[in-house]
């Protein structure tokens, strides 16, 4: 290499190491690409939150329920007490006359008795005592019981309410974290929306096919129609109408419209009804996607499905296989 040519070398290299540094890693090769990632992690994201926030209504009505029982085992305690005084009071009255003479035996009962009669009504005297004193010592000890066990279902129920306060309060703590997390993923989707070129933002926004559509009788058509009728509207994570949605917010609601109650998620509804094969799908099944049960469409016939999408996307209609992976589908009816 000729000096000259080493000199031009060295200033180009000193020309460029001069200029200011530039983040590359900024500007994803494959804009499309990296928002579908995002969008992907979102959606991950939100189903987490749904799901912890389930979690926590649960804890916290277990809360409510434990508490409520330590309440009633307190009152039945505090009967069980007030019972055990009375029947104790019984118990010593009785004691208290037989040790001044009120119980006799029967040969006693002949010596002192005046006739044949004051005899019989002696021996009916201490017959009527002995057996109330039974019957006392019964109620006494029943008394006791009552009110041992319920002292027992007090603390047991104050265990509970003890250990559902901690779990809600971690419950607690974790939805917040996940939230902010979510709320900072979803910061990145919209920023990754803003890279993609014109003509890529526009179809992701295109409703797609907003045609009528036939739908079969029955729950499963009603549930579908619903969801086709909504066609056009925004997503936005965590939402569940009346105009925006996340994919299990519509989906629920679709069949709330049609008098049956569904889970939140996606995760939960990829439990209800039952399984069928991709093959037998039909309108009206719910096609839960990704191993993470994350995303949930409902399928319009064998081939199509409507779905509240991701951010940036309205409801729309896609092909089936073209969502994602599936991971189960569900049958609601039939």
């Amino acid at each position: 290499m000729s000096r000259k040519l080493t000199r031009g070398v060295l200033v180009t290299a000193l020309f460029f190491s001069a200029l200011p540094a530039v983040s590359f890693a900024a500007q994803p090769a494959d804009p499309a690409r990296a928002y579908a990632d995002l969008t992907a992690q979102a959606t991950k994201l939100n189903e987490e939150v749904l799901r912890a926030q389930e979690d926590l209504v649960l804890r916290r009505a277990e809360l409510e329920r434990a508490t409520a029982d330590v309440a009633a085992a307190q009152q039945i305690e505090r009967q069980a007490k007030s019972d055990e005084d009375d029947f104790r009071g019984q118990v010593d009255l009785i004691t208290q006359a037989s040790f001044e003479g009120a119980r006799f035996n029967q040969l006693s009962a002949l010596l002192v008795a005046d006739s044949q009669q004051d005899f019989l009504n002696r021996l009916e005297m201490m017959r009527v005592l002995a057996s109330d004193k039974a019957d006392s010592l019964a109620r006494l000890s029943g008394a006791v019981e009552k009110a041992r066990q319920a002292h027992q279902a007090a603390e047991n129920a104050r265990s509970r309410a003890a250990e559902a306060t901690s779990a809600a309060e971690r419950l607690k703590s974790d939805l917040d974290q996940r939230s902010r997390a979510l709320q900072a993923q979803i910061g990145e989707v919209r920023s990754a929306l803003t890279r993609l070129p014109a003509p890529v933002v526009n179809q992701l926004r295109d409703p797609g096919d907003r045609s009528r559509i036939s739908v079969p009788e029955g729950t499963a058509g009603i549930a579908l129609a619903f969801a086709l009728a909504h066609r056009g509207d925004d997503y936005q994570y965590g939402a569940a109408g009346p105009d925006r949605w996340d994919c299990a917010g519509l989906t629920m609601k679709a069949y709330a419209a049609a008098g049956y109650a569904i889970p939140r998620t996606s995760g939960g509804q990829a439990a209800v009804g039952r399984a069928v094969s991709r093959a037998d799908v039909r309108a009206g099944d719910l096609i839960v996607y990704y191993s993470s049960r994350s995303h949930v469409a409902m399928a319009v016939d064998n081939a199509r499905a409507v779905h509240a999408s991701t951010e940036g996307q309205p409801v729309k209609i896609a092909p089936i296989d073209a969502i994602g992976p599936i991971a189960v589908i569900r049958r609601i009816e039939g």
